[in-house]
């Protein structure tokens, strides 16, 4: 048998203004299912009770996996450069449901 070549796949990646300004979330919620997982990104202010989702991803479980694997290693590329990060120890809000 002769050697696996593994094809390696470019993709030319494109964002638009309204994208690129991004939104910023303190609080992430994330869901499963048997073949999704859903990370819901919301942005609560503080002393007010209610929040909106700003942003919602699904995404299989292989590539959650592989986020999962790419926000570690990025995490360690940032302690080694910034420093360590400090444990959080106090509470998120818990949310009450979806309205």
């Amino acid at each position: 048998m002769g050697e696996q070549q593994q094809k390696t796949l470019e993709v030319q990646i494109e964002i638009d203004d309204s994208t690129a300004q991004g939104s910023y979330a303190n609080l992430a919620i994330i869901t499963h299912s048997e073949t999704e997982f859903i990370f819901d990104f919301i942005f609560v202010q503080p002393q007010v009770p209610k929040a909106k989702i700003r942003a919602r991803i699904i995404t299989s479980p292989v590539h959650a996996k592989r986020f999962l694997r790419a926000l570690e290693e990025n995490i360690k590329k940032y302690e080694a450069t910034f420093g360590p990060l400090p444990e959080t120890k106090s509470p998120m809000p818990r949310p009450i449901g979806f309205a």
